[in-house]
């Protein structure tokens, strides 16, 4: 269970702070099951109310500095998502987004910076579901990234692109 003012992933909705975990009172809800009151970061003034055992929504605590410092590592190493096929392509792009997982988004933008690159190189922009779940995936991790080690989320890719440029040298 996350506790008050503690910052997590709540599925899609991104990065929330826990403001309170209370009971709701609702005609069809049970008085005793506990939820918890989000606000979510990428929509300030709005609420989510979610059960306490809710099992249909990723839910996790955001990465700690020291994770997040290990990651910044391990990015070099990790493997991007090279699927030919425009339709699983895509449907692999939306698995990682929905899994939460900060290493899949990492696999993402690493594979459409790469097709990105090839598509330019041969006089040809990155397509719109490219453009879609390379934005999603990076703002996602650079909103993760920047909470953990205490950084400004606009200057995340930069960052992260010096970090690795020093590992290699």
């Amino acid at each position: 269970m996350f506790e008050k003012g503690e910052y997590i992933i709540y599925g899609q909705n991104g990065i929330c702070e826990v403001e309170d975990i209370t009971h709701l009172d609702l005609g069809d809800v049970d008085e005793k099951k506990l939820f918890y009151v989000l606000l979510p970061m990428g929509a300030k003034g709005s609420k989510i109310y979610s059960p306490v055992d809710n099992a249909k929504v990723v839910i996790r605590r955001i990465i700690s500095r020291e994770e997040a410092w290990n990651l910044l590592d391990e990015i070099e190493t990790m493997e991007e998502l090279w699927i030919v096929n425009d339709k699983l392509r895509e449907k692999q792009y939306k698995e990682a987004m929905q899994s939460c997982d900060y290493r899949e988004w990492i696999r993402i933008i690493k594979t459409l910076y790469l097709r990105k690159c090839e598509r330019t190189a041969i006089g040809k922009k990155i397509t719109t579901t490219d453009e879609k779940y390379l934005k999603m995936a990076e703002n996602n991790l650079y909103g993760e990234l920047a909470l953990a080690l205490d950084k400004d989320k606009s200057e995340m890719e930069s960052f992260i692109i010096e970090y690795i440029e020093k590992q290699k040298k």
